[in-house]
């Protein structure tokens, strides 16, 4: 259950809450080997109901205001939209993209919890 992958998604976690998100997302885009996004608050006009979303023509993660650019939850699932975009077509879903978040905040969850 302690793997080394395991241990990593909790790290990931654990800066996100910190405010190292952006040092989090150069430690995910190394992991993955992919390029790493960049990070705004605000908006695309189109996704203005949105808390978060990924454009992959510029290759920004856009989040709705400074506080979701501090949820893990926000991150890690726009990341898992970056990871999936290949050539500008999107090859994820919503669902697979929760899963992806879901899956680092329960390791960071279940350290916490043995502590």
């Amino acid at each position: 259950m302690l793997n080394s992958e395991y241990l990593f998604k909790a790290k990931i976690v654990q800066m996100i809450l910190t405010k190292k998100n952006m040092e989090a997302i150069k430690t995910l885009s190394h992991h993955y080997s992919v390029d790493i996004p960049h990070l705004k608050v605000g908006m695309p006009k189109k996704y203005s109901k949105n808390v978060g979303c990924y454009v992959s023509k510029t290759k920004t993660i856009h989040f709705m205001n400074q506080e979701y650019l501090n949820n893990p939850f926000v991150i890690l699932h726009e990341f898992y939209h970056h990871l999936r975009t290949q050539g500008r077509r999107h090859r994820g879903t919503e669902k697979y993209a929760n899963r992806f978040a879901e899956k680092f905040i329960e390791a960071f969850n279940t350290l916490q919890e043995m502590s």
